[in-house]
Formats: C-alpha cells, structure tokens, sequence
C-alpha cells in the first residue's frame, strides 16, 4: 500500500529519485517493517519445530526422516530466498514497488491458506502452559529450599506417578548429575503436603527441564561469533564488492549485494550432497542414523566459517597489492580485479551453513525439552541478530583503535586507503579461539535422556561425543 495507494506514496522527490516521505507516509513504512518482524517472530521459531512434530519419535522409519526434515526445510527457505533475490529484485526495479510487494503478498496468503487446509492432517502438540512460568518455579522452590540438603538417593526426590510429565503428550526427562544444586526444588520436606504447590515443590521432569535450558546456552553462546562472520556477507564483503570490477559483459554490472544469492546456491548445493552423499557415508564410518552427532556437525561448521574469512582475507591481499601497482588511491577508483573472485568466500559461507544453522536448528529441536521446543528454537534463533550486533561493535571498537593519532584506520570511508584485510583475520582468529572453547563445551555436555530411552543408548541421547 505504502508503494501503490495514492497519498501513501511521496510526492516531494528531487534528484537521483530521492523522495522525501511526509511523517504519515513514513509511518506507514515502519508499521509494515514491524509487521515484517512481528510475523517472522511468530513463523520462524515455530515452524520448524511443528514441521518435525509430525514425526513419529516410536516410529524408527520415521524417526530416521525427521532428521533429513531439517535438511530439506533450510533448503527450501533458501530457495524462497533465491527467488527473493533474483525474480522479486528484478521486478521491483524494472516493473515497479507495488508488483514487487504486491507478488510475495499474494503468494504469503496462498500460504496462509495451504497451512489452514492441511489442519486436519496435522499432528498437534497440546499447550502446556508458559515454560517460562515452570522455570519461574523451579527457581522460587529452589532458592525456599536453599538449605535443604539433597538426598544421596536420587529415588527420593518428587516425580509424578503417571507415565507422562505433567504436561500432556510430554515425555519425563532422566535425573542427572550436572547442576545438582537445582534439585534441591525437587526434594519433600515436611512441610510439603500432599497437593504441594509447583512452587514450592517440582518434579525431576520440572527440574530437568531447566538443566536442558542451562546446558543449552553454552552452546548457543558459540554460535553468536558464527552469526557474526555469517553477516559479513551484507556488510564488509558488499564494501569489498564495491572495490573491485562489477563488469559483467561489455554493458553489464552485478551490484555486489547481488552476489549474496551465490551464499544461497551454494546453500541450494550443498544440503542434497550432505543429506544424500554425506550423512550415508559417514554412517557407514560411525554407525550412527544421523552420520555426525549434532555437535560434531555444528563443530564442523565452526571451522568451515574460518576458511570464508581467510579467502575474504587474502583476497583483500591482493587487491591491495593491485592498488599498490597501479596506485589507485583515489576513492572511486575501480581495482582491475573481478568481483566474481569474492564467490569463493560466499560459497564457503554456504557450505558453514548447512553444516552450524541447519545443525543447531536440529540440535535445540532435539535437545529442548518437549514442551519447550519452539522457546528454545526461538533462543537458538537470537544468534543471528546478536550475530550482527556484535560485528557492529567490533567495527565501532577496531574504528575507534585504529584511528587513534590521526591514523586513517582499516575500515575508513575511501577502503583504498585502509586494511580491510586486517578486519577479515580478526575475525578469522575469533572464529578460531570460538571453535575451541565449542570444543571445551561440547566435552562438558550431556545429551540428554527421557525416561523411555533404552539402556545405555548412546550417540544421539548418550555421552558420546
């Protein structure tokens, strides 16, 4: 609307089609980008945990595809992302803004649509009430229960009789050893009586619930450094682009954000060889269904991401080595190298990918308690944007050192003039020094075990690692 309805759309525009919106029509702008992540909000911690609901955990074949579900639902929102990138771009610059939003609204209602008709089909999980409020519990009781000391025998401690948690369709989690001074919540006392209030008195089940959480955020936290490598896609490697020599043909050339859609192929390549070529061949090494555990997948990732940051790297080497040559100072000088030269460190980027997002979106699905799934796929998907928050301060900091004494910095306005190769190894030795405290973490956590796991299973819901 804001691009198409008259009186919504600006009227006061000058020079290169600058336009100066009135406070009403920028209003409306701001609503429909709120809106934006207000809906993403809502879709994208919960769509993936409904998808891998509709499998069958007592169900080996079925069990067995919900790991490739994870695979092939990343593939598809990179294809939307493709189509995105390349047909939508196209007609929003070439037809106009209001066939350019007016097609991704009418194709989100026939979506809409295709979701409310397939409810029949679905499996549903029952609400169980806000996790938030049973974390909530078990912290109050623990903390009226400060002093009490915990049994020797763990049998001791309060569970519920029946064969489900207290939330119906959710399956009791084991007691286990780590952060034992939560269980102090989980232990009667005399003046516990028999309808004993959540909280004052949890179950092992309750408890456990936020031992998962905890031994989650470790592993969350690693993939923060990750999201920030993952963002120089839309920021430094763009700067780079902007550098190098866009021709593409004698009348041709490729905007350099435009090359992001190479980080999607690579995405669109990548899943099928890893879910059809990988996974079989690493399962007939390792025995296990899903080929690598979670964590060593998301591991592999981790390191995938460095190599991205060392072909960015030294592919700055070289154009500063050009503009050396040929002494191109100036800040609209173009270098004489080809901006397709960046496609090596996007494509890594792609491969890291499949590998870190697709294996922690998998990994907090499967660990997460089972009434808490779509909370803790929402809190693996905060990494993304403290991802870029924290690639904003790393700027703002090497900015502000860098420039000390009227040096003229590695980021400055004319990159020409600056080290923008020295930004890529800083993040290439903080990927590094992430990846071995991931290597410290992962030691340290426990898969963890429901009450119908079988003894002594290892691998997926073990101690291997």
């Amino acid at each position: 609307m804001a691009s198409s309805v008259k009186g919504l759309v600006p009227t006061s525009c000058g020079d290169k089609d600058v336009c100066h919106p009135t406070d009403a029509q920028a209003a409306v702008v701001f609503v429909a980008l709120y809106l934006i992540a207000l809906g993403t909000g809502g879709i994208k911690p919960c769509v993936s945990s409904f998808g891998a609901d509709q499998f069958d955990e007592n169900d080996e074949r079925e069990k067995k595809s919900k790991s490739s579900f994870f695979n092939w639902f990343y593939f598809s929102i990179n294809i939307g992302a493709l189509v995105a990138s390349t047909v939508l771009v196209y007609v929003q610059t070439h037809v106009g803004w209001g066939w350019g939003f007016g097609i991704p609204a009418v194709v989100m209602a026939i979506a809409v649509g295709s979701f409310f008709v397939g409810t029949p089909l679905y499996r549903h999980q029952k609400p169980g009430g806000s996790p938030l409020t049973r974390i909530a519990q078990v912290l109050v009781a623990c903390a009226r229960k400060w002093n009490v000391a915990v049994p020797a025998d763990k049998s001791r401690l309060h569970e519920t009789v029946d064969g489900e948690s207290v939330i119906e369709g959710s399956r009791k989690l084991e007691h286990s050893e780590q952060l034992a001074c939560l269980d102090r919540a989980a232990v009667v006392t005399a003046e516990d009586g028999a309808e004993a209030s959540p909280w004052r008195l949890c179950s092992v089940t309750q408890v456990e619930e936020l031992k998962s959480v905890i031994r989650l955020l470790p592993i969350w936290a690693s993939g923060i450094v990750f999201a920030a490598v993952y963002s120089q896609m839309s920021t430094m490697f763009v700067l780079q682009g902007n550098t190098l020599d866009q021709s593409m043909g004698p009348r041709f050339k490729i905007p350099s954000a435009t090359l992001s859609m190479v980080d999607t192929i690579s995405v669109i390549v990548w899943v099928p060889v890893y879910d059809r070529a990988i996974v079989p061949l690493v399962r007939s090494y390792t025995g296990r269904p899903r080929g690598f555990t979670q964590l060593q997948r998301m591991g592999i990732g981790l390191v995938v991401s460095i190599f991205s940051m060392v072909a960015a790297g030294v592919l700055d080497i070289v154009r500063l080595r050009a503009i050396a040559r040929h002494g191109l100072y100036g800040e609209d000088d173009i270098v004489p190298i080809s901006i397709f030269w960046q496609i090596p460190q996007y494509f890594i980027i792609g491969c890291a990918e499949v590998f870190t997002f697709v294996g922690q979106l998998e990994f907090f699905y499967d660990q997460a308690p089972d009434a808490m799934r779509s909370m803790c796929s929402a809190l693996s998907l905060t990494t993304v944007a403290l991802g870029n928050y924290l690639s904003t301060v790393l700027v703002t900091i090497v900015t502000h050192i860098t420039t000390r004494h009227g040096r003229i910095g590695w980021i400055p306005e004319n990159l020409n003039r600056g080290h923008l190769d020295y930004f890529f190894w800083l993040l290439a030795v903080l990927s590094l020094l992430n990846f071995l405290a991931y290597l410290v973490i992962a030691s340290w956590y426990k898969y963890k075990k429901t009450a119908d796991d079988y003894p002594g299973a290892k691998g997926e819901h073990g101690t291997e690692h």
